[in-house]
């Protein structure tokens, strides 16, 4: 085998890995793991409290333990948070928020 064919395919191996790396962090940097958003069944991989370790698995909406992958910088405008605790509290706010809403209606 011709050894500038060898190189020239070891160059474009290595050319092609490297893109395909950049692409894939610059989609990791636009996504965010996000708790307390994912609806039954659409969770995307293992829960905080280790009761499953497989997507779509979670039984309840809005769990905190449950999370998701949404766009970066829209998890606490779903309602989420980016931590379990943070999830927990503003699951916490948005009910007391709620609770409040219908003692007014009262």
């Amino acid at each position: 085998m011709d050894k500038q064919l060898l190189l020239r395919s070891a160059f474009a191996s290595v050319l092609a890995v490297t893109a395909v790396s950049a692409s894939t962090s610059a989609l990791a940097a636009e996504k965010e793991k996000c708790y307390g958003v994912a609806k039954a069944g659409t969770n995307d991989c293992a829960n905080a409290s280790g009761t499953h370790s497989c997507a779509g698995q979670a039984k309840t909406d809005m769990d905190s333990n449950e999370w998701k992958y949404v766009a970066s910088g829209s998890c606490e405008k779903m309602g989420g948070g980016k931590t379990v605790e943070a999830a927990k509290k503003a699951i916490m706010m948005k009910q007391d928020g709620m609770a409040k809403k219908e003692e007014k209606k009262s």
